[in-house]
């Protein structure tokens, strides 16, 4: 068990309890997760392939796909490895520094992505709202420059929140969780973690919120504008157009808000830690499938990219 009394300088390593100490559980677990880990890179790779080689997709909309892809792979990666490798193994721990190293790479792309999912939807309110000048202002520079804004954001909101967590001292290192998680490390700490609390709700309020508003204004435009089109052949592509995004945008942003900025309760560990599994694993692993299944421009690029295997073949 944990090392009582023992303060931050003094951890050499955390131990994670993970998902399950049911070995058959785990066992199932592992090849859950597994199989759905190489879905994800996969997939993911997939689409960063299928944009680089089709001048077709090579728009705003499938360079942020290609850059949300990017980000879920990195993502996914902080965490699974380290995950199948502890279903299989009776002593789940991780160095003190992988630990650090796991929470901020993890907080960094996970909100890089909330503000990714609003420049999405930005991009596509110009496509729905002001076709005829969406090239003109969804013009290279500027979506390098949304690209890079939210990347940097996650990056530094990361940085604040892992030096401010990990300079708390540390009663014991036994981890309720199955990676380095902030508020399961925060557990952990023998003072008063108030202060903590106030900045994971702050921040969950600007990285979850503020895109999330974003969102919500972005696609009240759209429907709004939709809505006056004369065909109904031309509300269903604009709807379309906007349903993969939507359907990725309420997986991930649901799952947060439960975790972050719902009330705390006893009984909410175990929850978070499903709800977290689902934001490292699954989502990861679905953003591709929704937007290549739902997406005629995707399909006919895998299979132009078939078809000149087939016939180098």
């Amino acid at each position: 068990m944990g090392q009582g009394n023992k303060t931050q300088t003094g951890v050499n390593e955390f131990i994670l309890l993970g998902l399950s100490s049911d070995w058959g559980t785990q066992v199932f677990l592992f090849v859950l997760i597994l199989a759905m880990y190489l879905v994800t890179i996969v997939g993911n790779f997939l689409i960063l392939l299928l944009i680089r080689l089709d001048s077709r997709l090579h728009t705003p909309m499938y360079f942020f796909l290609s850059v949300l892809s990017l980000v879920d792979l990195c993502y996914t990666n902080s965490f699974a490895p380290q995950m199948l490798a502890h279903l299989l193994s009776v002593q789940k721990s991780i160095p003190f520094m992988s630990c650090v190293l796991q929470l901020y790479i993890s907080l960094s792309l996970g909100g890089s992505e909330f503000f990714l999912l609003g420049a999405m939807a930005y991009d596509r309110y110009v496509a729905v709202c002001h076709p005829l000048h969406y090239t003109v202002i969804m013009h290279g520079g500027l979506c390098l420059g949304l690209a890079a804004g939210c990347l940097v954001v996650g990056f530094v909101n990361s940085l604040m929140q892992t030096i401010i967590t990990f300079r708390l001292p540390l009663c014991h290192n036994v981890i309720n969780h199955f990676a380095c998680e902030i508020l399961a490390v925060l557990r952990l700490a023998c003072v008063d973690i108030s202060f903590n609390k106030v900045m994971v709700a702050i921040s969950g309020f600007l990285l979850i919120m503020l895109p999330f508003s974003l969102v919500l204004f972005s696609y009240g435009r759209i429907v709004a504008a939709v809505l006056h089109l004369r065909s109904s052949q031309g509300r269903s592509k604009a709807f379309g157009t906007c349903a993969s995004h939507l359907t990725v945008v309420c997986m991930c942003f649901g799952a947060t808000i439960f975790t972050y900025l719902r009330p705390r309760s006893a009984s909410s560990v175990e929850e978070e830690k499903t709800v977290a599994l689902v934001y490292a694993v699954v989502a990861p692993m679905l953003n591709p499938l929704i937007y290549s299944l739902r997406n005629k421009e995707v399909m006919a690029a895998l299979h132009k990219v078939l078809e000149k295997f087939r016939g180098k073949g």
